[in-house]
């Protein structure tokens, strides 16, 4: 049986040990703060030339110097109370009708058992302000912030915000060490990266990696742009720093992917960029107020971009726009894509999301986009993302180059589906299996043009070129699948 590939939190709970400690991330101060050491393989036959050398950096002074800003958060969470049950009569054991009422009795049970956790976080001010997971708190009735010193204090939850997975904690305490911020936007992919925490209970454990991609994105619906690198984290990882080679936080420790629970050399970092401005906003108010435009986007590889008209890869491809949003008030329509937000190149489509949640809800932004083949400079005002003619019925065969078998759908199919238009697959060969439709999928437009029964697709399909986008609903979720025509 294939393993269940999964995403995990790094948040540890119920781990049993004697003590359960902070998780520490490096804070260094400067680059020139991880020196680097030599190794060097045996030397050559006469002795004089060491046939290779490697530069290692050495962490140990980054550890030394912000290691103490590192902290471990212990959280307590009360168990859930039983549901309501109704009284049961006080009846003799002698009665008839004592046996009867007896089965409807709830079991007798313990007092209520509190569960713990255990993850990491760091102070970024002097009097007690310390940023973890929105994951390691929610829900804890108390909060206990460790430092290497081994204090405790009884921390105040200032505000939690879901969506970026940050919250953000208060102890009573002054003259705290704290850790300087870097530019998680300034990360380079194969730099080295640092991290310290404490891995199913381990404390002040310390690790270290590169970064391996940016710009993650990754199930669970969470539009941060996840730094991937290959530090070891676990769970009891969750909250802590992930440090540059300079000493400062770039990114705080989030996930795993992983099919055993532990560290499988896929971990991810929340940039530290977005879960700043997220601090200053619950520091501010208590709570964050996300901005929305209302689409749904899917990434722009070389064929649709070839499809689309586009000299490269890039930008964002709306596949649906909501009903009534700011995206829908502006115009936009699926097909098209995103190449800027107020003059910010949207590289990639997981970075457009963490730019339009970082702005503030109606504010009046600039999109630039490719609508049908032309440049266009959209204005749209950004809403608050929430705490998110009859078909024929016979069977057709549209034009070869597709190999595609399509019917109409029905008006109850079109009720259930929530579309006004489109032709259900009922076999796929050729170039559309190889584009991946299946049987079922529903087409609703190719190449931007809105299929309404076979006839339009055998049409659309003979005048395309080489290269096509099909608009495909597969059960609920709309996508765009590029198709290269034979």
């Amino acid at each position: 049986m294939n393993p269940v590939i999964r995403m995990r939190s790094l948040a540890a709970v119920g781990i049993i040990f004697a003590t359960i400690g902070g998780y520490a991330i490096i804070n260094p101060s400067a680059i020139h703060h991880a020196v680097a050491s030599t190794i060097s393989t045996p030397s050559t036959a006469d002795g004089t030339h060491p046939i290779a050398s490697v530069l290692l950096p050495d962490f140990s002074a980054i550890v030394e110097q912000n290691g103490p800003a590192v902290v471990n958060v212990s959280v307590t969470e009360k168990a859930e109370k039983a549901e309501f049950m109704p009284e049961i009569p006080q009846l003799d054991p002698h009665d008839p009708f004592y046996q009867f009422f007896r089965q409807f009795s709830p079991p007798a049970s313990p007092d209520e058992t509190p569960t713990h956790g255990v993850g990491s976080g760091f102070i970024v001010s002097p009097d007690g302000i310390i940023i973890t997971n929105a994951h390691v708190v929610a829900g804890a009735s108390e909060v206990t912030v460790k430092l290497t010193d081994k204090r405790e204090f009884n921390a105040k939850i200032v505000g939690i915000d879901t969506p970026t997975d940050i919250a953000v904690l208060k102890i009573n305490a002054n003259n705290l060490p704290t850790v300087k911020f870097g530019n998680s936007s300034d990360l380079k992919v194969g730099q080295w990266v640092l991290a310290i925490g404490s891995p199913y209970g381990f404390e002040n454990s310390v690790t270290a990696g590169i970064v391996s991609a940016k710009y993650r994105s990754l199930p669970g619906g969470s539009y941060v742009p996840f730094i991937q690198t290959d530090v070891a984290v676990n769970p009891g990882n969750s909250g802590g720093p992930l440090f540059n080679m300079n000493g400062e936080v770039v990114g705080v420790n989030a996930q795993i992917y992983s099919t055993s629970g532990g560290y499988q050399g896929l971990s991810f970092a929340i940039p530290i960029d977005s879960a700043q401005t997220v601090e200053r906003e619950l520091l501010k108010s208590g709570h964050v107020n996300h901005a929305r435009i209302g689409v749904t986007i899917q990434e722009v590889n070389q064929e649709l971009a070839k499809s689309f008209g586009l000299d490269k890869p890039m930008g964002a491809l709306v596949s649906s726009v909501a009903e009534d949003s700011p995206a829908a008030r502006a115009g936009l329509k699926p097909g098209d894509i995103i190449l800027k937000l107020d003059g910010k190149t949207v590289a990639s489509s997981s970075e457009l999301p963490s730019m339009v949640g970082d702005m503030q809800p109606g504010t009046t932004a600039n999109l630039e986009i490719l609508h049908e083949g032309v440049h266009k400079s959209v204005g749209i005002t950004l809403g608050e993302m929430s705490s998110t003619n009859v078909a024929s019925d016979d069977t057709d065969q549209p034009h070869g180059r597709l190999g595609l078998v399509v019917r109409g759908l029905t008006p109850e199919e079109k009720q259930s589906l929530d579309v006004s238009h489109g032709v259900v697959v009922e076999d796929a060969t050729g170039p559309a299996a190889k584009a991946g439709i299946e049987q079922g999928d529903v087409i609703l437009a190719l190449d931007g043009t809105p299929i309404k029964n076979a006839e339009e697709l055998r049409a659309v399909a003979a005048k395309a070129g080489n290269e096509a986008a099909l608009l495909v609903q597969r059960n609920s979720t709309r996508i765009f699948i590029p198709i290269k025509l034979s």
